[in-house]
């Protein structure tokens, strides 16, 4: 296949483009900038300004499918207004722009990935949110409506558009995952607040495995939740990365403490307790690699942590 992606720099780009390299696709990297050419055989770049919805139609000249994952980092930190402005208009702004640099095209792509997030259900509580619940409330939640309501430039252009609602992706390169390891590592790990909120994750492995799946699947639109079978409460996942790490975990992180350190992040994101199942992936037959959070974190720190004096 042929294949554009947006944001190819970030944690999921670059490992969508080394599988899709590896086994002898070409990758179109969608760049905000003049492209320049690539020694990686079968790596190209092609420009893009989604703000004023404008490709590279040459450079996309049979391209089958656009993986769109561009988008401001989330983060930690106070949520100021105009970093609230930054994330929306990154997400919302940016894929309108780019769906509508595919639709004046004139043989656009038939594929659309665009990405989404989990975070479009919200508080789920003691539900279990599938693909066909509703949109819950919050500022994420009312982001990710809109991205996903961004693309339909792109269908009215007759594309096969999926959104791919993410959990928290899992992988030593980046992530809260690398976020946390120097933590623990320094025996200062712990559940964050009571502990009891459920966390929605997925690997990296398996977040990779689930989109090279759907650019196979042109028949599967809409909402895809692309997160483990299992979701897991906060307090399990610190006792799995403490045992994965050979530290342990007692202390917890005071919710006032956390909510000082990191801000609005930790009412949209630390605190929320979410989850959310793979329906449609399970139901269309995509076997996951990593569906506990034991393999998962097995198979990204292969070996504990020697104790300190051993």
């Amino acid at each position: 296949m042929r294949v554009a992606i947006t944001g190819a720099t970030g944690m999921v780009g670059r490992a969508l483009t080394t599988s899709l390299l590896a086994d002898g696709h070409t990758v179109v990297a969608l760049v905000r900038r003049p492209p320049r050419r690539s020694e990686t055989p079968g790596l190209e770049e092609a420009e893009w300004r989604p703000e004023q919805g404008r490709v590279d139609a040459v450079a996309l000249d049979g391209t089958e499918a656009v993986v769109h994952l561009a988008g401001a980092p989330f983060g930690p930190g106070l949520w100021t207004r105009r970093r609230r402005a930054l994330i929306r208009r990154s997400r919302v702004n940016g894929t309108r722009g780019l769906c509508r640099a595919l639709d004046s095209m004139d043989r656009p792509p038939t594929r659309l990935l665009s990405a989404s997030g989990t975070h479009f259900y919200g508080e789920t509580g003691d539900t279990v949110a599938t693909e066909d619940s509703p949109p819950g409330k919050g500022f994420l939640a009312g982001v990710c409506r809109d991205w996903e309501e961004a693309t339909f430039p792109a269908e009215e252009a007759g594309m096969s558009v999926a959104h791919l609602r993410t959990g928290m992706v899992l992988a030593r390169e980046g992530g809260m995952l690398r976020s946390l390891l120097p933590l623990y590592r320094m025996y200062l790990g712990g559940r964050m607040g009571s502990g009891s909120q459920y966390l929605t994750w997925i690997s990296l492995v398996d977040q990779i495995g689930a989109i090279r799946f759907l650019l196979e699947r042109p028949d599967m639109t809409g909402p895809v939740n692309m997160c483990a079978p299992e979701p897991i409460s906060n307090a399990a996942f610190t006792r799995a990365l403490a045992k994965a790490l050979g530290r342990p975990a007692v202390l917890p992180f005071p919710s006032t403490a956390i909510r000082v350190a990191l801000g609005d992040f930790t009412e949209e994101s630390a605190f929320v307790d979410l989850r959310a199942r793979p329906e449609r992936l399970e139901r269309a037959g995509y076997s996951f690699v990593l569906p506990d959070i034991d393999s998962a974190l097995s198979d990204i720190l292969p070996r504990p942590c020697p104790s300190v004096g051993a």
